[in-house]
């Protein structure tokens, strides 16, 4: 079985125990609530936040920062955007070869403008207070250091740190990136997104999430790599042999909060950024009053970070609709990348050097 069929039919399933489930009511509280009592966490929430992942080290161990400062963030980015989305020169020059320098997704060749990106449009605050920064613990709103452990491991996403210089260094260097699809990252294969999926932090873009909840599983569907993940309720973990690069994911309810515990990482393609296969998650959701969630979630892996490490940040409630994710198309741009490293193999060993195009 496929491993998109797969998902679909861990959220065909649990669609359709909701369809046999009755409508959920407002308690006294004005939460709205299963027939069973239980929050009701269905629905689609928006989770682009301007709220700094990590802390400026300016505020030290503050958690606080004033609306004002909130504000001076929002209009930071009001300005970036306007910047961005103004009308490009028609006359500008090529960008030079190996690419513009760009960051992050336009891959240091311009692969997006900012038509693509939605980093959201404010800081939200909770209970009324803004965050200086979505990590609360450590004190210091930063991450740990990482441990030798976590270093070595760091230091292995190399291949895909090097700049776009237009020729086959990884013949010289002695490594393999562009063998075929297995030794490409799940990123780029459009197979999974861990930053996107557990925990969920706000990203470039692709921040809806949609949630569907029976009374024996809730099922968060991250579009970002079209992952469903799947949450048994009262449930227990499988044998440590059986893993996912998602984790395995159960939970239960403490009081009105869904608490989520995920084991059993598979951590597997090059470039993996985050924890390991003793990686331990527990996130916890907790439905507001307006129909917010406030998101918690805690990471642990003593082989990777020196300490765990907290952060908290709300998921509002939005309206919007969850638009597929293509990524790229059919593979099309798998086989360019593979063919491309073909080519610049074959000048490096003719001798050619043609420099990027």
């Amino acid at each position: 079985m496929s491993f998109r069929r797969s998902n679909f039919l861990f959220t065909a399933v649990a669609l359709a125990s909701l369809l046999t489930t009755p409508l959920a009511a407002r308690g006294d509280d004005d939460i709205p609530r299963t027939p069973s009592g239980r929050p009701d966490l269905s629905g689609n929430y928006d989770v682009a936040n301007l709220t700094p992942f990590e802390r400026d080290p300016r505020f030290g161990d503050k958690l606080f920062m004033t609306a004002e400062e909130a504000e001076q963030i929002a209009a930071r980015m009001a300005a970036a955007s306007a910047g961005a989305d103004a009308v490009s020169d028609p006359d500008r020059e090529a960008p030079p070869a190996g690419g513009d320098g760009s960051a992050g997704a336009a891959g240091a060749v311009g692969g997006y403008n900012f038509f693509w990106l939605d980093f959201g449009n404010r800081a939200y605050p909770i209970d009324g207070k803004y965050r200086t920064s979505v990590l609360i613990d450590p004190p210091n709103g930063r991450m740990p250091e990482l441990t030798e452990a976590g270093k070595a491991r760091r230091a292995r996403v190399n291949p895909y740190m090097y700049r776009n210089t237009g020729d086959a260094w990884w013949i010289e260097a002695g490594d393999d990136p562009y063998d075929g699809p297995e030794t490409l990252t799940p990123g780029d294969r459009c197979i999974y997104t861990g930053v996107a999926t557990t925990p969920v932090r706000s990203l470039p873009y692709n921040n809806l999430k949609t949630i569907t909840q029976t009374e024996d599983h809730v099922v968060i569907l991250v579009e970002w790599m079209h992952w469903a993940k799947v949450v048994r309720l009262n449930a227990e973990h499988p044998p440590a042999e059986y893993r996912s690069m998602g984790g395995d994911s159960i939970g239960w309810w403490e009081g009105d909060t869904l608490v989520v515990d995920t084991t059993n990482f598979r951590v597997g393609g090059r470039g993996f950024r985050g924890g390991s296969e003793n990686t331990h998650v527990v996130e916890r959701f907790s439905v507001q009053h307006d129909g917010n969630v406030i998101y918690n979630f805690t990471v642990e892996d003593d082989t990777v970070w020196t300490a765990p490490w907290t952060g908290e940040y709300l998921w509002k409630a939005d309206e919007g609709r969850v638009y597929e994710y293509a990524c790229h198309e059919g593979n099309y741009s798998m086989g360019g990348t593979l063919r491309g490293a073909r080519v610049l193999e074959a000048d490096a060993l003719s001798g050619a050097s043609t420099g990027a195009e």
